[in-house]
């Protein structure tokens, strides 16, 4: 559980990091811009640093973060920018959790 909540952690921050610097391409004040940049650029080094900090080699949790940051994505660009999945992304989607939960779960 507790390796799970590294990667969970991991993935929102590089969820919402991502999002934010997304948003911050198209703003149309530079102040705000930069101030967004900034914002996520804390948010994408915060991910790097608690992935890398996880309690485990990164190679044994590479299936779960997949799996993860594919269900993180979809639900932050649902909030972030209200785009719903396509039936083909939740098909694909279920195709990677599932590869994610074999190479998790494989023993």
């Amino acid at each position: 559980m507790k390796v799970f909540l590294f990667v969970l952690a991991a993935t929102i921050l590089e969820a919402t990091g991502d999002s934010i610097v997304r948003i911050a391409l198209h703003h149309p004040s530079l102040s705000a811009r930069i101030g967004l940049f900034f914002v996520g650029g804390i948010l994408l080094t915060l991910y790097g640093t608690s992935l890398n900090l996880a309690p485990v080699e990164f190679a044994a949790v590479t299936g779960l973060y997949v799996a993860t940051l594919f269900v993180v994505f979809q639900i932050t660009n649902y909030i972030f920018f209200r785009t719903a999945p396509t039936s083909a992304v939740v098909l694909g989607g279920t195709l990677i959790v599932a590869g994610g939960l074999i190479v998790s779960l494989w023993k």
